[in-house]
């Protein structure tokens, strides 16, 4: 999760301090993947996010870090927007993080679209292809090494995206924001 808490200031730059000291509503902002979300077998997307975003070498799965990646790329600019959207709402810090959570989450799913690497694995590609042709297919370990072997075998991926990160398109869809009022704690 990304998060943005305005608190006696927050994140905020010190050249932003006085402007916080004004603000109203202490509340704090969550951006990601919030825990309800969940693919239709029951798997939680904030774990299968967390797996491409730093990897799980044991399971031969690389980090594609689109979530730090965004976070990295985003945090330089977010306190600006935010004391912007501070000044516009009166120091209202609810009003102004309820209106900063689609920046976040726009700049997480931008960054799921333009992660490309490390290239997914031809078992990866075969499975999409297994899956291309019966729907309903439920991976398994045996499965996983049907596509092996497939792959051994030359069987032919064409036609399947190699696109990491968007293979159901779930992740992407539930990236979402949450903003929680603090009661001024």
């Amino acid at each position: 999760m990304a998060e943005i808490g305005i608190k006696d200031g927050g994140l905020l730059d010190q050249a932003l301090r006085k402007l916080a000291e004004r603000v109203s509503k202490p509340a704090v902002l969550r951006a990601g993947f919030l825990a309800t979300a969940k693919y239709p077998d029951g798997t939680s997307v904030a774990e299968v996010a967390a797996i491409q975003n730093f990897g799980a070498p044991a399971a031969g799965i690389p980090a594609r870090p689109f979530f730090t990646e965004a976070v990295k790329r985003g945090s330089g600019e977010w306190a600006g927007k935010l004391a912007k959207l501070l000044v516009m709402t009166d120091y209202d810090a609810e009003r102004a993080l309820q209106m900063m959570g689609p920046v976040l989450a726009f700049d997480i799913q931008k960054s799921i679209t333009e992660t490309n690497a490390p290239p997914l694995s031809e078992i990866t590609l075969q499975l999409r292809k297994m899956r291309q042709e019966n729907p309903d297919l439920v991976v398994t370990g045996a499965t996983v090494g049907e596509a092996a072997q497939r792959v051994k075998d030359g069987v032919s991926t064409a036609g399947v995206s190699t696109k990491v990160l968007v293979d159901s398109g779930t992740m992407f869809r539930y990236v979402s924001f949450e903003v929680t009022p603090t009661g001024g704690e």
